[in-house]
């Protein structure tokens, strides 16, 4: 088991968000804050040694939250160069092991995060998330996979590492990505809550 406090939290805030339109869809509201906070939330007491967040042209202010922030200059290059940027400022730090987390998957919890620590068990190791059907992130990768994400290009990320790795399964619905207007909206409407939010919309142009 690879410990919290020798693993760096990259947090993945930087896609262009094309499928989403117009807006900044980390600073739209869900619930009681704006939907990238949730993820931040959940996490924020587990001990990681370092958490970094890749960002491009968002309101969000996650240094007030603990991160190191890194800016991703183009994200049109895809999800792999958020990636490499990250994983680039976790490896000057000397960690053992990322865990790679996306910002628009508004209902991870820690105790899953913990059950994927206690799954890793060397530098070389690579733990996905898995909805019983198929892996996907959050994910943790060992030191000695560094160089692997380094290499990574394009949109498809470290899917291929994952695929190979071990897969700790959870609900579907805590592994819910939102992707379009549409996706929100069902997660709201699982909440019984209205479409419109602009108070917390404000709030969060504020915080920015």
């Amino acid at each position: 088991m690879i410990a919290a406090e020798r693993v760096a939290l990259v947090l993945l805030a930087a896609g262009r968000s094309q499928r989403f339109g117009d807006g900044d869809k980390l600073a739209e509201p869900f619930l009681d804050k704006p939907l990238a906070y949730h993820v931040v939330t959940a996490l924020e007491g587990v001990p990681f040694l370092a958490r970094i967040a890749v960002v491009s042209d968002t309101a969000l202010d996650f240094a007030a939250r603990g991160y190191r922030v890194v800016e991703n200059p183009d994200p049109s290059l895809g999800q792999a160069r958020s990636l490499c940027h990250g994983v680039a400022v976790a490896k000057e730090l000397g960690v053992e092991a990322v865990l790679v987390a996306l910002a628009d998957m508004p209902r991870v919890t820690a105790g899953h995060i913990y059950r994927m620590l206690d799954r890793s068990d060397g530098p070389d190791v690579v733990v996905a998330s898995s909805d019983g059907v198929q892996p996907m992130p959050p994910a943790l990768f060992g030191r000695d996979r560094f160089d692997d994400l380094l290499a990574l290009t394009g949109d498809q990320g470290a899917r291929d590492l994952i695929r190979g790795g071990h897969h700790v399964v959870t609900s579907p619905a805590e592994l819910v990505d939102i992707d379009t207007r549409d996706d929100l909206q069902r997660l709201r409407e699982a909440y019984g809550l209205p479409s419109d939010g602009s108070p917390i919309r404000a709030e969060a142009r504020r915080s920015g």
